[in-house]
């Protein structure tokens, strides 16, 4: 059992609906700490792959993805939910559906950040479906750069998206992978990673 898994079921809490709470920590208060291990622990799993740029999406991505830029020391993209007034220039727009908020979102990239040189790292706090990333991956593209990898913080196995994600041909790296919980009692199984 790694560092993330044990935080989990130290202070995750499982409630109806797949939903696993872990805003103690991850994305609500956040362990600073304990993003540092993460950002290590991406920058060891991604450590033979190029790098020139980390991509999020707001907002729970951020501050994981600030840590695992500073172990590559590479700057941090993240894509916007909604367009604001200092968002200028051409943008690079992706529809995405969210698992947690259950609505659809555009989600926007200023096309001056991307470019056809950059080898860009994913990273996110959950993934479930794989909207998010599937909206992010298309942002690159878009822009003729290379996804080089993803990493994520909690993966929920039980749900399709990273098989989706993986079956497109990414390396995904995913920190802790549950395999299942049960509100009832309140029990996380992860699934075993090498």
């Amino acid at each position: 059992m790694n560092f993330l898994e044990e935080r989990i079921l130290s202070d995750g809490i499982v409630k109806e609906g797949n939903v696993l709470k872990v805003d103690s920590f991850l994305n609500h208060q956040m362990d600073i700490g304990l993003f540092d291990q993460m950002g290590a622990e991406f920058k060891r799993r991604f450590a033979d792959t190029p790098v020139t740029k980390i991509l999020t999406i707001e907002a729970s991505g951020i501050g994981i993805a600030c840590l695992a830029a500073r172990h590559f020391q590479v700057p941090v993209i993240f894509a916007k939910k909604s367009k604001s007034i200092n968002l200028e220039g051409d943008m690079y727009v992706a529809e995405v559906e969210s698992f947690t908020h259950k609505c659809k979102n555009n989600v926007i990239v200023a096309q001056k950040f991307l470019n056809p040189q950059d080898h860009i790292l994913i990273i996110d706090d959950f993934l479930a479906n794989g909207c998010a990333l599937q909206g992010l991956i298309q942002i690159v593209q878009m822009a003729g750069a290379v996804v080089s990898g993803i990493g994520i913080a909690v993966e929920k196995g039980f749900q399709p998206g990273g098989q989706i994600i993986r079956n497109l041909g990414f390396q995904l790296e995913s920190l802790a992978i549950v395999e299942s919980m049960d509100a009832e009692t309140g029990v996380i199984t992860f699934r075993e990673q090498a």
